[in-house]
């Protein structure tokens, strides 16, 4: 959200360490390539989200290769994954849905389209236009983590699997955004009268007509959710590309979100820009797709404001009375204190804030942004503890021996242990 505050918020929470410590161990195999060419040959295969060895998933590509003469879309998967995925358990959801499921709440998902009948989002998508049909699938891919059941495995729901879905194509159907279908897309979310809005796309260029189409949006109680920045370039170095805004995440009021690794830090290559408000799971998540009952994997900013979409509607479910600007803020000020404050969807749902916004019995907002949250501390702090423990007990052992030898020194008279009795002959 763009003004005016731009420092950490939230306060510390330790019971989160499991979790976080098993988010980090997957943190280097998990991260899904960021444009796949579906069409020049079947989706790269990569890690379960689970860890196993010998089980793989298809990856979700966020585009399709625009220079390709034909247009063959992202085929179906035909894995399963077995276990629940670490961004699900970053963000709390199964302690959240027994608080709210996102019933009552629509949101507007502004990106390659979402198939009405994927599995888990039956009876739950409207989609206008050309949304209906998903040839990429990424936009089906988001829907499900915003608000899908989870078919067969509801471990694998999304943050809000009783909200419905207003499809809205952002993009051409290789999935290349257009700032025309953008602006078309926010105003139709906000004739709909969509409780929140989540644009997963980014534009270089600020435009007239959106900027008109966001305010408007605003003003009718929306609730916009916007990538921080695209994805990073497929070719070449993310590096090599100078820090700057991005559309609509920069426009006022919008929550700009960007992707993270389960260690915290943001992925390599991730484009460069300021004014992020918050950061969500961005790699090695698990979703659904258009064709087929199976599952992928995949990541990016795209994933990371779905996520952060269906926390704003499992709030706004659950405090129906707040304003999209407290929505925001509550959003903002529960999250996990770092350089971009990280996600926290229970706590968004279930902390009570005081008249200043500010987290009850937590802390108030840091004057300066702290470290990015990176688990591998927690990995140096469990050590010095067990170190501390350890010689604890060397102290408290050491102790009881003085004691002991004292006891025994005092029975001998204060002579050395061997020392004969003067006594005895």
């Amino acid at each position: 959200m763009r003004p005016p505050e731009r420092r950490a918020t939230g306060r510390p929470r330790t019971a989160r360490t499991a979790r976080l410590l098993y988010g980090a161990s997957l943190a280097a195999a998990l991260v899904v390539p960021s444009a796949v060419p579906a069409q020049a040959a079947p989706v790269p295969r990569t890690p379960a989200a689970d860890g196993a060895k010998g089980q793989e998933l298809p990856g979700m590509p966020t585009a399709l290769d625009p220079r390709a003469e034909a247009v063959a879309c992202t085929p179906a998967s035909k894995e399963q994954a077995k276990k629940q995925d670490w961004s699900r358990q970053r963000l709390d959801l199964d302690r959240l849905h027994r608080h709210t499921t996102g019933s009552g709440v629509t949101v507007a998902l502004i990106s390659t389209g979402v198939d009405p009948g994927a599995e888990g989002l039956d009876g739950r998508v409207t989609a206008q236009g050309q949304a209906a049909d998903d040839c990429v699938g990424q936009g089906t891919f988001l829907a499900g983590l915003i608000a899908g059941a989870g078919g067969p495995t509801p471990r694998l729901a999304g943050v809000a699997p009783g909200a419905k879905i207003l499809a809205l194509r952002g993009t051409d159907r290789r999935g290349q955004p257009d700032p025309a279908l953008v602006t078309a897309a926010v105003r139709a979310a906000t004739t709909a009268k969509a409780d929140v809005i989540a644009v997963a796309v980014a534009l270089p260029r600020k435009d007239t007509a959106l900027t008109r189409a966001v305010a408007e949006a605003r003003k009718a109680g929306a609730v916009v959710v916007a990538s921080a920045t695209p994805e990073p370039p497929s070719r070449g170095s993310a590096d090599e590309i100078p820090s700057r805004a991005y559309w609509p995440a920069g426009e006022p009021g919008v929550l700009a979100v960007a992707d993270m690794l389960p260690a915290g830090a943001r992925p390599d290559g991730a484009l460069p820009t300021e004014g992020i408000d918050l950061a969500a799971p961005g790699a090695g998540v698990v979703s659904g797709g258009p064709r087929g009952t199976g599952h992928y994997l995949g990541g990016g900013v795209a994933v990371a404001t779905a996520y952060t979409a269906g926390a704003a509607a499992a709030v706004r479910a659950t405090h129906p009375e707040a304003s999209a600007d407290a929505v925001a803020r509550r959003l903002t000020a529960t999250a996990y204190p770092a350089d971009i404050p990280q996600l926290d969807a229970y706590a968004a749902v279930t902390t009570v804030l005081g008249d200043t916004g500010a987290p009850v019995g937590g802390a108030e907002r840091a004057a300066e942004p702290v470290a990015v949250r990176d688990t591998s501390d927690t990995d140096r702090a469990t050590g010095r503890a067990v170190l501390f423990v350890l010689l604890g007990s060397a102290g408290v052992l050491s102790l009881l021996w003085a004691g002991f030898a004292l006891s025994r020194a005092r029975a001998r008279g204060w002579r050395p242990a061997g020392a004969g009795n003067p006594d005895q002959g």
